[in-house]
């Protein structure tokens, strides 16, 4: 287990392209909270613990410039999850200052809490955090361009080194916001038979995953979804250094929950917390790869995501970056 993104961490292991692995997760706030937990204790967490992520992976022959294809195979889950509303985190902590905890019972497939009576939630679990390792160049980048952000007022998660497993990554960045090369990104649409593309920047990708949600709404927006522990089963495929790739993170989900689709996400990474840039971002990635991959004129895809293309809000707590994903529905090219 590791909280921190860092380009010195050591391999848990090295896996062949292909290859079917299956990684065994806590959940994103370390399990502090159990079925013991009072909502006292929400107010007590220790927030630098979070993310535990399982890995590094080392993938044999990835290097920097190539494309890491992540295949989501299959998830499990625990029997028991949380939502906390923590002081101070979400999008509307200035109106919700006190802590609260709901307790999730799962049973086949379905989530109820004593706390919200008459409730039953489907299972559709995803990875919250799933990303590659930054290289040192880039990781002194990201760092820069966030404490900018900090020194303009913008809300960015603090260092916490004290808190950083292995002690050794205590210099590594926090897992709290998504980056170009992954992170927490909180897309939900990352389920079974989802497929996730993330840039390499280092030797073997350094991969990693973790942050397992039961089910998440679109915006995640107290701070917390169904956090639960589990394994996820996945697969890797490489792309080497592919003429043109998004900038930040794209996806596809599957056939379940609804249609097939492929999405570029917008990370307003100049910005901040800002919506609408990261809207329009996703958006301009969309119209790039429509360009490339479709070969239709820049104004041509620019109406054909009017005409078709979902803007969804993936997260808007992670700070110091919301995320926006543009879904493409695939079924429009079968004739």
């Amino acid at each position: 287990m590791h909280n921190r993104w860092h380009p010195d961490l050591k391999p848990l292991a090295e896996v062949d392209v292909d290859e079917e692995v299956r990684l065994e997760t806590e959940d994103g706030l370390a399990g502090q909270l159990t079925r013991e937990s009072t909502h006292a204790d929400v107010g007590r967490l220790n927030l630098g613990l979070g993310h535990p992520l399982t890995g590094p992976l080392s993938v044999r022959g990835a290097e920097p410039g190539d494309v890491l294809e992540v295949q989501f195979l299959e998830y499990e889950t625990a029997d028991f999850g949380t939502t906390a509303v923590i002081p101070g985190f979400g999008y509307l902590a200035d109106l919700f200052p006190d802590p609260y905890l709901v307790k999730w019972e799962i049973d086949g497939g379905v989530a109820r809490a004593a706390e919200l009576p008459g409730v039953a939630v489907a299972e559709e679990t995803f990875a919250g955090v799933v990303g590659t390792a930054p290289s040192p160049a880039l990781m002194e980048e990201f760092r820069a361009r966030e404490e900018a952000l900090r020194e303009r007022g913008q809300a960015v998660a603090d260092s916490l080194p004290d808190a950083a497993v292995p002690s050794t990554a205590a210099d590594g960045l926090r897992t709290i916001p998504p980056r170009e090369t992954g992170g927490n990104l909180d897309v939900r649409q990352l389920v079974a038979g989802s497929r996730l593309w993330l840039p390499v920047a280092v030797q073997g990708a350094l991969f990693s995953v973790g942050d397992l949600h039961f089910a998440q709404g679109d915006g995640e927006v107290c701070g917390t979804a169904i956090e639960v522990a589990g394994a996820v089963t996945l697969r890797f495929a490489l792309h080497k250094s592919p003429a043109a790739r998004t900038r930040f993170p794209s996806y596809e989900t599957p056939a379940r929950p609804g249609r097939r689709s492929f999405a570029t996400t917008g990370i307003p990474v100049e910005a901040g917390m800002d919506l609408n840039a990261a809207a329009r971002e996703a958006l301009l990635e969309m119209i790039a790869h429509l360009e490339r991959t479709y070969g239709f004129a820049r104004p041509a895809a620019y109406a054909l995501c009017s005409a078709v293309v979902d803007l969804r809000v993936s997260e808007v707590v992670d700070v110091p970056y919301p995320l926006v994903s543009a879904l493409l529905p695939l079924d429009i090219f079968s004739s």
